[in-house]
């Protein structure tokens, strides 16, 4: 004779399983109703919803970001090449230096034989010193003879970060903005397009981008949202290094001028003369 325990486990199972089935049928009923979209699914409407912040805001707290070890003052390190200057780190510190009281500085490491004047002085002039500990971030950069530019930021524990878009992203992650999924995914790829394919590419792979950036900008003023993000800072200086800036499309002319008429932009744009 079977056990009534067991009886009643195997009638519970049966009833789970013919509820399954029941939702399996269900689901399977609205993934016929429901177009999929593929790759190039228009997420404007996505990127509109997202919550954007001003950069000159004062909202983030670097302490919270960064931590603080008893009151020291937490400090970025920048190794560059000055034969190939990283021009988006730049257009941040000036962008941070809005934002933040910056303790800024440059030198230039013994493998350089000679650091051309513009870039000695790329931060500009620091009239007022004053004590260490009343500014909220230290930014030294410094001119050396390096394949591509380097960042240490906890010089005791942490691992350098390479390349100037691993840079560019950890430096602006500081004005604390967040975004959506669909958003930071879509201003990273930018980041790697406008230096993989537009500042590194072939002239082929560089067509290509201006195109993808003058259909982008048709629907925004920026490249992703309404707003200054990464994106931008990164492919203006990308399309400064190309040489390419005069003969981009119209959007692309547009939008140039746009950032060209931020401070920041405009202080790099001096350096390029």
């Amino acid at each position: 004779e079977a056990d009534p325990s067991l009886q009643a486990l195997e009638s519970r199972q049966e009833e789970i399983l013919k509820r399954l089935y029941e939702l399996k049928s269900a689901v399977d009923g609205l993934s016929k109703m429901i177009q999929t979209p593929d790759a190039d699914f228009d997420v404007t409407n996505i990127i509109q919803t997202d919550e954007f912040s001003p950069l000159t805001t004062n909202g983030a707290d670097l302490d919270l970001m960064l931590g603080k070890d008893y009151g020291a003052l937490k400090d970025v390190v920048i190794n560059a090449n000055p034969s190939l200057p990283p021009l988006s780190l730049l257009v941040i510190h000036s962008l941070l230096c809005e934002r933040y009281k910056i303790l800024s500085a440059v030198h230039t490491h013994s493998s350089v034989k000679s650091v051309p004047e513009n870039l000695l002085k790329c931060f500009g002039e620091q009239t007022k010193k004053q004590p260490r500990h009343e500014y909220q971030l230290g930014f030294t950069l410094i001119w050396k003879d390096v394949p591509k530019p380097q960042m240490k930021f906890s010089i005791q524990t942490m691992c350098p970060i390479e390349g100037e878009g691993n840079i560019a992203r950890f430096l602006f992650s500081l004005f604390g903005q967040k975004y959506n999924a669909v958003t930071s995914t879509l201003i990273d790829s930018w980041v790697d397009t406008a230096i993989f394919q537009l500042q590194e590419g072939s002239s082929k792979e560089r067509g290509a981008v201006l195109r993808s950036m003058n259909a982008a900008l048709g629907k925004s003023s920026w490249l992703v949202g309404s707003e200054l993000t990464l994106a931008d800072v990164v492919a203006w200086c990308a399309l400064q290094r190309t040489g390419a800036a005069n003969t981009a499309p119209a959007n692309v002319q547009k939008w140039m001028k746009s950032c060209e008429n931020l401070a920041p932009f405009s202080s790099v744009m001096r350096l390029l003369k």
